[in-house]
């Protein structure tokens, strides 16, 4: 049995998250090592490894946690712009095997990124 990632122990409330947003399909909560001054992490409570393991079925999905990105940024008063990034694979910078979207704001982005 493969151990538990810590967005699911956050799913499961075994460990503690600032949620500032959840629904029946996902959470979202601040990211405990910021990269701006908002940085939220948007998850569904699906598991599902990446944007890589997406799949037809999981379409309706996808695009809830986009929507929500939009309410969490209108929610977060980023009126001025953010960002929202899909970390995919080691060399894409994912850390965690659960998908989940980082959104960024509350300071000027540059690009590229990284």
């Amino acid at each position: 049995m493969s151990e538990k990632t810590i967005f699911k122990r956050i799913i499961d409330q075994e460990i503690p998250a600032n949620i500032v947003y959840e629904d029946e399909l996902c959470l979202a909560f601040h990211d405990i090592s910021p990269q701006a001054p908002t940085h939220v992490l948007i998850i569904p409570k699906q598991e599902i490894e990446s944007v890589a393991h997406l799949t037809a079925a999981d379409q309706n999905l996808a695009g809830h946690l986009l929507l929500v990105a939009g309410r969490v940024a209108e929610q977060l008063g980023l009126t001025g712009g953010y960002r929202v990034v899909a970390n995919c694979g080691p060399d894409g910078g994912q850390s965690v095997d659960h998908l989940h979207l980082h959104l960024l704001g509350g300071r000027s982005l540059a690009w590229p990124p990284g």
